[in-house]
């Protein structure tokens, strides 16, 4: 069977690919006989190479925006625009990796992303999977993969604050054990209050890791005060988990108050469940494997707000 290249969401989530497997973005490799384009479970299949880019579509207030067609789009490869093939809106199975800050400044805010965490996972959907990570001065897996909701909430509730942050360990450890996934639909759901301080792996090499998957980043910022009455190693945070967000296609929400953090949970499980998939067959047939640039844009509408991952690695 086929497989495609993956242009893919930020909780930070992952572009959808026939057969996906757990080494990075798939590529189409061999054409069909007969042309078919179906969006069932999430898979397209057609007669030649496509790039599959999910499209999150928001209003000036924030609101999802549903009903759009294929020629409302307009997608460029480069400075080259592409054709865009097909447009669909499939709720799909998720794989989703929650990765929950436990650090010492989380102290009193613990029950409120306890709650959130709780928000996002009443938008699951039967075959949905989950995992936890949860970290301070280290990052762990405490929740392996699991369809029950429940022992994710229960797994949180021992939660317990101290340590620094090593948040870009935990986003590696996600990312990779996300490869483990059984959906081809994937993506990261992270919880912080500030930026890194214990972390063995550097800013540079995560946005690699995250260029190099298949998974989307939702991440959930808390900023209860004023940025520069934060510690210094903290005022990078909403920069560093906007940029993570961004490269995969997710988006950063960022709330002044931990009793945001429900809302704004629940407001990412919406977003998973109303992408837009569009799919392109790219004018640059080479096989270079080189790393190529997309951007999406709308074709008539300036007001609207739209995140989509940024770019995918070319066959070899």
């Amino acid at each position: 069977m086929p497989t495609f290249v993956g242009a893919s969401l930020l909780i930070v989530f992952q572009a959808l690919a026939a057969d996906g497997g757990s080494d990075g973005p798939k590529v189409a490799i061999q054409p069909r006989a007969t042309q078919e384009l179906a969006a069932a479970g999430g898979r397209l299949r057609v007669d030649s190479n496509l790039v599959l880019i999910p499209v999150s579509v928001t209003d000036p207030k924030n609101r999802l925006v549903t009903g759009l067609v294929p020629d409302q789009f307009r997608v460029f490869e480069g400075k080259a625009e592409q054709k865009v093939l097909h447009c669909s809106s499939n709720d799909a199975p998720l794989s989703v990796g929650i990765v929950f800050d436990s650090s010492g400044s989380m102290a009193g805010k613990l029950v409120k992303a306890r709650e959130a965490v709780a928000q996002f996972l009443q938008t699951a959907n039967p075959d949905d999977e989950f995992f936890l990570v949860n970290f301070s001065s280290k990052a762990e897996l405490v929740v392996p993969f699991t369809t029950s909701t429940d022992d994710i909430q229960h797994r949180l509730m021992s939660a317990q604050s101290q340590g620094r942050t090593a948040l870009l360990d935990a986003v590696y450890l996600a990312l990779h054990y996300l490869k483990n996934a059984k959906n081809p639909r994937r993506a990261l759901l992270v919880i912080s209050d500030g930026g890194d301080n214990d972390s063995r792996y550097t800013e540079a090499e995560i946005k690699n890791e995250v260029r190099e998957s298949d998974a989307w980043i939702y991440a959930i910022g808390i900023y209860d005060g004023h940025l520069q009455t934060f510690p210094e190693e903290d005022r990078g945070g909403p920069k560093l988990l906007t940029d993570l967000a961004e490269e995969s296609g997710g988006r950063h929400l960022a709330v002044h108050s931990a009793s945001e953090l429900p809302e704004a949970a629940e407001k990412v499980g919406m977003e998973l469940r109303n992408q837009y998939i569009l799919a392109y067959s790219p004018a640059n047939a080479e096989r270079d494997g080189k790393y190529r640039r997309v951007q999406v844009k709308m074709a008539n509408r300036s007001d609207l707000h739209l995140t989509w991952k940024h770019g995918y690695y070319a066959p070899e």
